[in-house]
């Protein structure tokens, strides 16, 4: 019977006055504990950080930095992104990834990467069904979780494309 019944998933930008709900999710997501440079650039990048909503209830986010290189282009590292277990699976983590590469497309912005563990087999496959690739691996990046190793998964970005 639930054939086309669809639950909205609403996308939220973070401000101080629901910075507490990133860092509850963080803390169940993530075996890694972040400081508070990290929940600065996560308010800093405006609207490449989000929190997602699953009719009502908070069960992911993506959080983001906004990287300035040296030749002056901007390029975005993703930081975090995750979604609570039983939330996986109904298209909430591409929701997040989408509207994220997205906005790098109407901003001109031509790269996109991340670290993920080199065991994270289901992170590194949901990267790569949107474009991302290997492009470095990083011996012992990780201090207090192992394998300590980490790949970098680059996205480049196309030209954006004027929609109509």
């Amino acid at each position: 019977m639930g054939v086309g019944h669809q639950v909205p998933i609403s996308l939220d930008g973070v401000r101080d006055k629901n910075l507490m709900q990133l860092k509850k999710l963080n803390t169940v997501l993530f075996p890694v504990r972040y400081n508070d440079k990290y929940y600065t650039d996560a308010l800093s990048s405006g609207e490449f950080t989000k929190l997602a909503y699953y009719s009502d209830i908070c069960v992911g986010s993506i959080a983001c930095r906004l990287e300035k290189k040296e030749s002056g282009a901007v390029r975005v590292y993703i930081m975090t992104l995750g979604v609570l277990a039983p939330y996986r699976g109904l298209g909430i983590g591409t929701k997040l990834l989408t509207h994220v590469l997205d906005l790098c497309s109407k901003q001109n912005i031509s790269e996109i990467y991340l670290h993920v563990q080199t065991n994270n087999e289901d992170a590194i496959n949901f990267y790569k069904k949107f474009g991302f690739e290997i492009t470095d691996t990083i011996q012992n990046y990780y201090t207090n979780i192992t394998p300590p190793d980490c790949y970098v998964l680059t996205k480049i970005i196309g030209q954006a494309q004027q929609k109509k």
